[in-house]
């Protein structure tokens, strides 16, 4: 079985996150993909400070409806502390071990690709598992001055500002070059905390969850009174 690992804060999954799991299973031949929440990415602090638990939901909620390719997988929310992919990568390989058709692949935005030799063992992370990075649009809503967008840490510059090089990037990769759909977590949760459209930005059961739960709905820090 061929399996590639998507992970992420998903600080709403989205459409584009939906889009890029079907692309690497019907233009790259994989039977399945895991996404897999982060609990506290490394390399970024998340906006309004959804609870893990109400994230991996709304994963689980999308993968139950293509359970033939899909798998939520609840690892690094268990784990807690910072989550680092070589960990995941290692957790998973054994997990899988009796069932993988070689290594497993690691899915990645060529945003964060750019800034690939910052992260926890990348030498290690490229043994675990083979690299498909996708090209996406430049996110506008992450660019400009705004409160719902998730802040770089360390020495990292953020997640648009780089461009990424395929031709020199260090590790073995497979580049999706067609730019995926340019939605963006971001502009969803803006969307939501100032009252404007966002349902089909989304797959149904995620929109259905934050309207259930009321998720981010505040803007600057302020809870808005009325709702969509």
């Amino acid at each position: 079985m061929r399996i590639a690992v998507l992970g992420g804060s998903f600080n709403p999954l989205h459409i584009g996150h939906a889009m890029l799991a079907d692309s690497v299973i019907n233009e790259l031949g994989y039977d399945k993909v895991i996404f897999v929440p982060a609990y506290n990415p490394p390399h970024k602090t998340l906006s309004q400070n959804i609870p893990a638990e109400h994230r991996l939901k709304m994963v689980e909620l999308f993968c139950a409806t293509d359970k033939k390719h899909f798998i939520a997988e609840a690892c690094e929310i268990k784990r807690q502390g910072i989550s680092y992919t070589v960990d995941t990568l290692k957790y998973l390989t054994q997990k899988y071990q009796s069932k993988l058709e070689g290594k497993l692949s690691f899915i990645m935005g060529d945003e964060v690709a750019s800034e690939f030799h910052k992260w926890k063992d990348p030498d290690v992370i490229s043994s675990l598992a083979d690299l498909i990075i996708t090209h996406r649009y430049p996110d506008e809503s992450y660019i400009k001055d705004n409160s719902h967008k998730n802040n770089p840490t360390g020495d990292y510059t953020g997640e648009y500002p780089l461009a990424f090089d395929p031709v020199n990037f260090k590790y073995p990769c497979v580049y999706l070059k067609d730019p995926l759909l340019p939605v963006s977590s971001t502009d969803i949760r803006t969307r939501v905390a100032e009252k404007k459209s966002f349902k089909y930005l989304l797959p149904s059961v995620v929109y259905e969850y934050i309207l259930k739960h009321n998720l981010y709905r505040e803007l600057n820090n302020e809870s808005s009174k009325d709702y969509l």
